[in-house]
């Protein structure tokens, strides 16, 4: 439930997105400037994987959740009562903080509670709820707009958030210690100081005497920048500092010098293509900095795992089944973007100009890969982890390579609907085969950093992977508007952009056909033998 709430809030704000706007004093007319609204929760959700991936390997998985939870709940609360952008996509790079770390201590805990051979159910689960969190997404956004405002979607996540991490403590039984009462006090207060800061109540900061603690330092405009905010910030600092006595072996542990240079790597990547704007460029208008900036981050990595004790990816992880794991997730985040996002493009070029009604055209996909996700990890009782994903890509490869033909009269055909769900259905087999094949090649210990990287690779894929079939499709439509004899011809412009999706669609079948062969390898059917359950010749663990 948790991470099906991360993954409703990744998409939650499609259609809330001009009222946030709005909401912050930003323009419908200046909406590159709410690009980091999107990019900052994702850059939070990407940057802090392996960070989070490796901590739930060194202390209770159960401590892991409550703590992302908790950040979560920060985030929805500081995106709530947001009115400068600034706040607001600080608030929505806190919940992406929260919301990655949910995810690998998930598929953590799953390698806990079932034994190599069992995991393939509730791993299709996590895969399930994960994309149906997609779905369910933008229809919970609109229908709490139809009662409320934008800031109510983000209170109902931090009451949700609140609710989850209850039932983490109710139903996670013995084990987790009680809650230290002098973090525990300043984190409450650090919370309450911030959230006057704020929501600046009016009977408060109009106040002759009361309202003193809300005046802005100087010129400063910021709700931050006043008494009460500094106030707020320096109790989080303390906060913080009082979490962290006591625990400093555990953060030496985690190797936070190679956490902060993967995920500066990362979060450079991320910015670099998550900036650019599709119609125009491959590369955002920094990203010809940031790129040799994650190069070089990556460079220094390598070298410091080299010389650490114990570096953030455990030595001997990335090996064997997990490197073919690693790509086959990649090559999926690649197929499964180009789906998520010409699809709808797709759709407002024939069927309409409306984008809620282009989106609703991608539902057809999108509910069902957590179909397929279920039926994934059905068969891995059956059938081996390469079989199932192999066959799933392969499905998926022939869904995209008949996309690929699609030209302006193709979605009104009831066909339509059977390529995108069949095409859905194959991503989704794909997920938990590539889960448990990652999780059944690392050791208990690493459980946590190997589910990381999985879910890294997938998001790195949907990023670069937009940037690039996109900039395949460009090519492709400039050629297609050169050839015409009459280039204001608005058919013969439209005819070129479907070439354009269609290309993209082309790049992608290419990218899960490469992703079947990969996948094929991840492992042969299960066997028993002597109670004991086995991979092809490998035994992974006992029944």
């Amino acid at each position: 439930m948790a991470v099906a709430l991360a993954a409703a809030d990744t998409y939650v704000v499609v259609l809330a997105l001009t009222d946030m706007m709005r909401g912050v004093g930003v323009g419908i007319e200046s909406l590159q400037r709410a690009t980091p609204i999107i990019s900052g929760f994702l850059l939070g959700y990407v940057a802090v994987l392996p960070l989070v991936g490796r901590l739930s390997d060194l202390v209770d998985r159960r401590r892991v959740l409550l703590g992302c939870l908790a950040v979560f709940v920060v985030g929805s609360l500081v995106t709530a009562l947001a009115v400068e952008l600034p706040v607001l996509v600080g608030g929505r790079v806190v919940q992406g903080v929260g919301g990655g770390g949910l995810v690998p201590a998930t598929l953590a805990l799953v390698a806990d509670l079932w034994p190599a051979g069992r995991r393939g159910v509730p791993l299709g689960v996590v895969g399930a709820v994960q994309e149906l969190g997609s779905v369910l997404g933008p229809v919970l956004g609109a229908a709490v707009l139809v009662v409320a405002d934008w800031r109510a979607i983000f209170w109902l996540g931090a009451v949700a958030g609140v609710l989850l991490a209850g039932a983490v403590v109710v139903t996670g039984g013995g084990g987790l210690n009680r809650p230290r009462v002098v973090p525990s006090s300043l984190g409450l207060a650090a919370a309450a100081a911030g959230g006057l800061a704020l929501a600046a109540p009016a009977a408060l900061a109009t106040s002759v005497t009361l309202g003193l603690p809300f005046v802005p330092f100087g010129g400063a405009t910021s709700r931050l920048a006043t008494p009460i905010g500094i106030v707020a910030g320096v109790l989080t600092v303390l906060a913080l500092a009082a979490t962290m006595r006591g625990r400093w072996a555990v953060v030496r542990r985690v190797d936070l010098l190679g956490a902060l240079l993967v995920g500066g790597a990362l979060a450079c990547v991320v910015l670099t293509f998550a900036a650019a704007e599709p119609e125009r460029e491959v590369v955002g208008p920094l990203g010809y900095a940031l790129l040799p900036v994650a190069a070089l981050l990556a460079v220094l990595y390598l070298v410091h795992h080299r010389r650490t004790v114990t570096p953030l990816v455990p030595r001997g992880l990335v090996r064997g089944r997990l490197v073919r794991a690693l790509a086959t997730s990649l090559l999926v985040g690649v197929a499964l973007v180009a789906v998520v996002v010409d699809v709808p493009l797709l759709a407002r070029l024939v069927l309409t100009t409306d984008q809620t009604e282009a989106a609703l055209v991608l539902v057809r996909f999108l509910v069902a890969v957590p179909v397929g996700a279920l039926a994934g990890g059905w068969a891995l009782r059956h059938l081996g982890p390469g079989l199932v994903a192999g066959a799933g890509l392969g499905l998926t490869t022939v869904g995209l390579a008949a996309m690929s033909t699609w030209g302006v009269g193709s979605l009104e055909q009831w066909t339509s609907t059977v390529v995108l769900a069949a095409t859905g259905l194959g991503i989704g087999l794909a997920l938990a085969p590539v889960n448990d094949a990652a999780l059944a090649e690392s050791s208990e210990d690493t459980h946590g950093a190997a589910s990381a990287l999985v879910v890294v690779a997938r998001m790195v894929g949907m990023v670069v992977g937009l940037a690039l079939l996109t900039a395949v499709g460009l090519h492709a439509y400039y050629e297609a508007v050169a050839a015409l004899p009459d280039p204001t011809d608005t058919e013969a412009l439209r005819e070129a952009a479907v070439v354009q999706v269609s290309s993209v669609f082309r790049g992608a079948a290419v990218a899960a056909g490469l992703g079947a062969v990969v996948a094929l390898t991840l492992g042969r059917a299960v066997r028993r033998v002597d109670g004991l359950v086995a991979h092809g010749a490998g035994v992974t663990g006992r029944e």
